[in-house]
């Protein structure tokens, strides 16, 4: 791959071909002293980028927002949102500034400083990231991508030491996220709440002719894209539920019209198996807990549909275009959830067994990722070498009867151990980024250790591989990692 200097990077931004009401054009604000801190090499790739050359002073100065390309068209977009169920009006880009598209292998990629300043919509805001937030949110979206779960992408994360005040006194950092777009369910509902129907078509009909080309054709293209949003939302959703994956802020201006996974703040991952966790400290309801992902997502397509209602003109079929997550979650997670368990068919009775499995994991709080990767080496004929899945539950009686269960499941199918090993460990992660490795990262990386952030990333960009060198990042978390807490400012 050829090296590229920052002049070179060829910008594009379909994105400001619409009217100026839709944005803010504006220069990033600059930080001091820049400095380089991780890059992905897999997202690098994406837009025709080479990750070693990321760590140059003029690569680094373009993805700090100090040094602005000559084809960049800089801009903020505008829009709202339902935060926790509440219509909280007016929002934006805050802290994040569009530089432009970039072509790449596999596709257009918008590239959005996260943290370049103040904009217009910072409301009381200083427009800043932290190296903390933005270190979880590039390890984050890496992860997810190589777990198989649809994402926005980072590209890197540069800092500077000038201090932000957060809870406590932290220093800056900027997180390059990469899109084909970052529209949200929010854009559309702040012409909807307007009450500016010319803008509300411009931009459906922007995002149907640029991301959705295929529902041009449809007798409805606003009803057509409705429906498939929805559907693309459900399928994302049963991914989160099947890695234990939980957002923590689902609010409307967090839901990506692409069905992407956007906005990583107060994520975390499921340890110890609880259908009501809560992983967002902030979220004290509870809306936003593991089980409530699910049933909010459909309300958060709701939304959608009634920002989209003007143009759909028809509230049943709306109606019935919605009714399609219901379906479109239920199979996926069957799907996922089957080959998790590695179970080639389906039969009646798999719902049962599925649903006493996660019954005895909450009983037991048996940790939901050791529990799934130690499943994949069960042997069908041997029980007796149970012993690491057994020994995650303290009920171990039991265990062992769910574990004849589904033994039994398993040879109604004739299944083979080593195969079904194989097909399991493809599914089931043996590394996630949990809490407490993301923790001991940015502790090492606001004393100016880098050298966590990148291995950890390596780990998690190779998921379902043993890499037995990386055990320790498998293991069960310690004992302080249970006071660890992630709130909206994480």
């Amino acid at each position: 791959m050829s090296t590229r200097t920052a002049d070179d990077l060829p910008f594009d931004n379909s994105f400001a071909e619409l009217p100026p009401a839709f944005y803010t054009r504006l220069m990033p604000t600059p930080l001091p002293a820049p400095y380089f801190v991780a890059a992905s090499a897999p997202a690098a790739r994406l837009v025709g980028l080479d990750a070693a050359d990321l760590a140059r002073a003029d690569t680094v100065a373009v993805f700090t927002g100090n040094y602005v390309p000559p084809r960049s068209q800089p801009l903020a977009a505008v829009y709202s949102g339902h935060q926790f169920g509440h219509w909280a009006g007016q929002l934006g880009d805050g802290r994040a500034i569009l530089l432009g598209d970039i072509d790449g292998p596999e596709g257009r990629m918008e590239l959005q400083l996260k943290g370049a300043g103040m904009t217009p919509y910072s409301r009381m805001g200083d427009g800043r990231a932290v190296l903390r937030s933005s270190i979880r949110e590039f390890l984050c979206s890496e992860a997810m991508a190589a777990l198989g779960i649809p994402t926005t992408r980072a590209l890197m994360v540069t800092g500077s030491n000038k201090s932000v005040i957060r809870e406590t006194m932290e220093t800056a950092a900027v997180v390059t996220r990469m899109a084909p777009s970052f529209v949200r369910f929010g854009s559309f509902e702040h012409w909807r709440y307007r009450d500016k129907p010319e803008e509300l078509r411009t931009l459906a009909d922007y995002v149907i002719k640029t991301f959705y080309p295929d529902l041009a054709g449809a007798p409805n293209p606003y009803l057509a894209l409705l429906e498939e949003v929805t559907r693309r939302t459900a399928r994302m959703i049963a991914h989160w539920q099947s890695v234990g994956f939980m957002h923590g802020v689902m609010n409307t201006d967090n839901m990506s019209i692409l069905g992407l996974t956007l906005d990583y703040g107060p994520f975390g991952f499921m340890e110890a198996f609880d259908v009501d966790h809560i992983c967002n400290h902030t979220d004290q309801g509870g809306r936003y807990s593991y089980a409530n992902q699910v049933p909010v997502g459909h309300w958060n397509c709701y939304a959608l549909a009634n920002a989209l209602l003007p143009l759909i003109e028809d509230q049943e079929a709306a109606q019935a275009a919605l009714d399609v997550y219901v379906d479109a979650y239920g199979e996926k997670f069957d799907e996922l959830l089957h080959a998790k368990l590695g179970l080639k068919s389906a039969q009646e009775n798999d719902r049962a067994l599925a649903d006493d499995m996660f019954k005895l994991m909450q009983a037991n709080r048996v940790d939901f990722t050791l529990f799934f990767r130690r499943l994949g080496d069960l042997r069908l004929e041997e029980p007796e070498t149970d012993a690491p899945l057994r020994d995650l539950f303290l009920d171990r009686p039991a265990f062992d009867a769910w574990a004849v269960a589904y033994r039994a499941r398993l040879r109604q199918e004739t299944s083979v151990d080593a195969a079904r090993r194989v097909a399991m460990h493809a599914v089931n992660p043996k590394y996630i980024l949990r809490n407490y490795l993301a923790q001991v990262a940015i502790e090492k990386a606001q004393n100016g250790d880098f050298e966590e952030v990148r291995r950890l990333l390596g780990v998690l960009e190779r998921p379902f591989d043993d890499q037995p060198e990386n055990d320790a990042y498998a293991a069960l978390p310690p004992d302080w990692a249970s006071h660890l807490e992630v709130s909206c400012s994480s």
